[in-house]
């Protein structure tokens, strides 16, 4: 899911796009999902409906504009408010408050060139947005190892929706150093049992994960993510919280912080073909 961060950007580096990714046909709903035993085949069938569900509405994502509140390393620490409208080419950001404040005359006519150079060159804009396009492939593609590289509780009821922990599988070897990440994390789902939607994700690592000798990634113990989806309307499901706290270095994702809080709201459907120079515009839209 998006892991919309944003969606997705959760699972480590992984775990961070994964949270904001992941989805149902002949499952449970929560009474007698509770009956599953733990660690299951029906269980891994659930996990795995759930997320091929979420694979499939990635692939099929409608366009919105929303409000951002993020403050991360991208915002140097400020607490940044954006109008963000999503298009084919990448999502323009349209920066309106920094901490609680307009922005001043002049900082404002800096966003607006910054905005006008996009119109200029929007093949540009979309080569630099490619970048994170790439980061939230390759996590879908992480997240399909998940009914096999970890071991779930029984499903439980939360709210309406399935709570499923997970945690690594012992017997799983892994193939790829994003794989060691994903692996070694611990963490809860809540899952729709209507939709068979991913709601919520969290994640931890309880202990250091060290490749190459610490020389290509060391990502250090209490390291976290999290990430909440909500629907609006299927096949639209958003991401309105991403949590990330990753301590550490690693070489994987380029454009995953490692210190990010985001919520976004407001969320309004859009045209899906909008243009980078109408994205733009509607940016601006006082």
């Amino acid at each position: 899911m998006t892991f919309d961060r944003a969606t997705y950007r959760i699972i480590g580096w992984a775990a961070g796009s994964v949270l904001c990714l992941s989805y149902a046909s002949s499952l449970p709903r929560v009474g007698a999902a509770t009956a599953v035993p733990p660690g299951t085949t029906a269980t891994r069938q659930l996990v795995s409906t759930m997320l091929n569900n979420e694979l499939t509405a990635a692939q099929h994502k409608d366009h919105y504009t929303y409000i951002s509140h993020e403050r991360s390393d991208r915002t140097n620490g400020h607490l940044w408010t954006e109008r963000v409208v999503e298009t084919n080419a990448g999502k323009i950001r349209f920066l309106l408050e920094e901490d609680g404040k307009p922005l001043p005359p002049d900082r404002e006519a800096q966003e607006r060139g910054r905005l006008a150079a996009i119109v200029a060159d929007p093949d540009a804009f979309a080569r630099k947005s490619q970048t994170v396009k790439d980061d939230e492939a390759h996590a879908r593609q992480l997240l399909t190892l998940l009914p096999n590289a970890f071991l779930f509780t029984e499903p439980r009821d939360d709210n309406g929706y399935l709570r499923i922990d997970f945690k690594p599988n012992p017997g799983y070897q892994t193939q790829s150093i994003e794989e060691r990440v994903l692996h070694a994390m611990t963490g809860t789902m809540l899952v729709d049992p209507k939709a068979m939607r991913l709601h919520e994700i969290d994640g931890r690592l309880p202990q250091d994960v060290t490749i190459g000798f610490g020389l290509l990634a060391t990502i250090r113990a209490g390291s976290t993510f999290a990430t909440t989806r909500d629907s609006f309307g299927q096949p639209d499901w958003k991401t309105t919280l991403l949590d990330t706290d990753i301590n550490g270095r690693a070489i994987f994702f380029k454009s995953i912080a490692r210190k990010e809080h985001a919520e976004h709201s407001d969320f309004i459907r859009i045209d899906n073909n909008l243009t980078v120079p109408q994205a733009v515009a509607l940016a601006e839209q006082s």
